[in-house]
C-alpha cells in the first residue's frame, strides 16, 4: 500500500502548450523530409525536361535554316533546245548551269582552286530546279535571272557545325578542298544561310535530297486523318458513354463490355494497325495509305479513351442535379441532354482532345497500312482527294527520315518533332481553354 500510495503522489510531467514535445518534433521532421522528397522530384523532373528540351531545339533549329547560293544565270534558246533534246534533261540544265558558274567565278578572280565536279559537288542536283523554271517561264529564255538555289546537304552542315575540316573524309559527295571555294563564295555574298520555308511548305524529297525535304504534305495528311478520327470519335464515344452510364441496366453483359473498353484501351497501338491492314485495306478494299484508312484506325485506338474519359466526366456531376431534374417532371432523356451533359461537356472536350493527341502522334499503325514519309511527294488535288490520296503523317515522316542513312536526315527528324511538339502543345492548351470556358461550379 506504501508503494502505491508514492507511486500515485508522483508529480506528473507537464506538457506545455507553448513548447513542442519530442513526439511533435519528430511528426514535423518527417513531413519536412516529405516536402524536401517531394520538391527534389519535381526539381529533377524539371531538370531532364529542361535537358529534353535543350537537345530537341539544339538539334532542330539547323532544319529551320539552309544554305542557299544566290547567283544570276542567263539560259538562250539555243541551250534550252538542245537540253530538251538530251536524254538526261535535268542533268543537261546542270551542266549548262556548272559551265557558266565556272565561267562567272574565273571572271571574279575566285582564287579558290575549283572545278566543274567541284561546283557540282557544292550545289547537289539542282538540274529539276532549273528545267522547271525554265518550262515554266519560257519568256525567261535569253534574260538574266536571279536563281536561289539550294547548297548540297554536306554543304549546308558545314556552315551548322555538323561537319568541319577536321572530321570531313573526302568522298564523291564533298572534299576537303571544296571548303576553299565554298569560304570564298561565302566571303563573295553568294552563298548565304537565310530561313528554310521549304522545310515547313515542302514534302518528302527522296534520299539523295535531304536539303530539299520538307514535312509540309505530311502535315496535311495529319490534317485529314485527324478530321476523320474527330468525325466519327467524338460521337460515338460520347453515345456510347452516355448510354453505359445513364441507360444501360447493369447486368454480366454491360459488365463484359466495360471489361472490354479498359482492356482495348491498354492495347499496344500496332494491334490496330494490324487489325487496320486486314480489314480497311485486305477485306474492304479501301485505299492503301489514305488518309481515310489512318483516320479509321486511329478512330479505334482513340474511342476507349474517349469512353472512359467520357463515363468519368459523367459520373462526376452530383446524382442531385439528376433528381432535382426528375423531380420537376423531366423525362431521364431531358434530365441527361438538359443538365447532365452539359456539365459534364468540359471533361468529354478535354479527353477528346487528349485522344486526338495522342492519336496525332502514333507511328505504328500507320506504317503497317503504308503511310510511311515517302508517299507523300505532293499536296492533294483537291478537299476531298485528301482523304483517299497516298499521303503520310508527321510522326511516320518523322521515322522515315530518322531511318535514312544520310545523318543530314537526323537534323529534319528533330526538325519535325519541334513542329509535331507545336501541334500537340497547342491541342492541350485548347483542351484547357475550352475546359476553363465551359466548366461549371456548383
Amino acid at each position: 500500500m506504501t508503494d502505491m500510495k508514492n507511486a500515485s503522489d508522483a508529480p506528473r510531467k507537464r506538457i506545455s502548450l507553448t513548447e513542442t514535445d519530442a513526439h511533435t518534433r519528430k511528426r514535423n521532421a518527417s513531413e519536412a523530409r516529405f516536402k524536401a522528397y517531394g520538391l527534389g522530384a519535381i526539381l529533377i523532373g524539371l531538370f531532364f525536361l529542361v535537358v529534353l528540351a535543350t537537345s530537341i531545339i539544339r538539334s532542330g533549329v539547323p532544319a529551320f535554316t539552309r544554305t542557299v547560293l544566290e547567283v544570276e544565270f542567263t539560259l538562250t534558246q539555243e541551250q534550252f533546245d538542245a537540253a530538251e533534246k538530251q536524254l538526261f534533261k535535268t542533268k543537261a540544265y546542270q551542266a549548262v548551269f556548272i559551265d557558266a558558274m565556272t565561267q562567272k567565278l574565273t571572271e571574279d578572280g575566285v582564287t579558290a582552286s575549283f572545278d566543274n565536279a567541284a561546283i557540282e559537288r557544292l550545289l547537289g542536283k539542282i538540274g529539276n530546279d532549273l528545267r522547271g523554271h525554265y518550262t515554266a517561264n519560257t519568256g525567261d529564255l535569253g534574260k538574266s535571272v536571279n536563281f536561289i538555289l539550294p547548297a548540297s546537304s554536306r554543304v549546308d552542315g558545314y556552315f551548322n557545325g555538323r561537319v568541319t575540316r577536321d572530321t570531313l573524309v573526302d568522298s564523291r559527295f564533298l572534299q576537303l578542298s571544296d571548303l576553299d571555294l565554298v569560304d570564298a563564295l561565302h566571303d563573295a555574298g553568294l552563298l548565304k544561310q537565310g530561313f528554310n520555308w521549304t522545310f515547313i511548305t515542302g514534302a518528302d524529297s527522296g534520299v539523295d535530297n535531304p536539303g530539299g525535304a520538307g514535312i509540309g504534305a505530311s502535315v496535311v495528311g495529319s490534317f485529314f486523318m485527324m478530321l476523320v478520327v474527330l468525325v466519327l470519335s467524338l460521337p460515338i464515344g460520347v453515345a456510347a458513354s452516355i448510354y453505359l452510364e445513364e441507360f444501360a441496366p447493369q447486368n454480366r453483359w454491360t459488365d463484359l463490355i466495360e471489361v472490354n473498353i479498359s482492356n482495348l484501351a491498354a492495347v499496344p497501338s500496332i494491334v490496330f494497325g494490324i487489325l487496320g491492314l486486314a480489314v480497311f485495306i485486305q477485306f474492304m478494299h479501301l485505299p492503301q495509305s489514305a488518309p481515310l484508312v489512318g483516320g479509321l484506325v486511329l478512330t479505334l485506338m482513340t474511342l476507349p479513351t474517349i469512353i472512359i474519359s467520357t463515363r468519368a466526366s459523367l459520373k462526376s456531376v452530383p446524382p442531385s442535379i439528376r433528381d432535382a431534374a426528375l423531380g420537376v417532371g423531366a423525362s431521364k432523356m431531358q434530365a441527361v441532354f438538359h443538365h447532365v451533359l452539359p456539365l459534364a461537356m468540359p471533361g468529354i472536350l478535354t479527353g477528346t482532345i487528349i485522344g486526338l493527341a495522342q492519336a496525332l502522334g502514333e507511328t505504328a499503325p500507320l506504317l503497317l497500312i503504308g503511310m510511311v514519309g515517302f508517299v507523300a511527294r505532293g499536296y492533294p488535288d483537291g478537299f476531298m482527294d485528301g482523304f483517299v490520296e497516298p499521303n503520310s503523317a508527321m510522326p511516320a515522316q518523322i521515322y522515315t527520315w530518322a531511318a535514312r542513312a544520310d545523318v543530314s536526315f537526323y537534323d529534319k527528324a528533330w526538325g519535325g518533332i519541334i513542329i509535331l511538339l507545336m501541334f500537340l502543345l497547342t491541342m492541350n492548351i485548347i483542351a484547357i481553354i475550352l475546359r476553363r470556358r465551359f466548366e461549371r461550379r456548383w
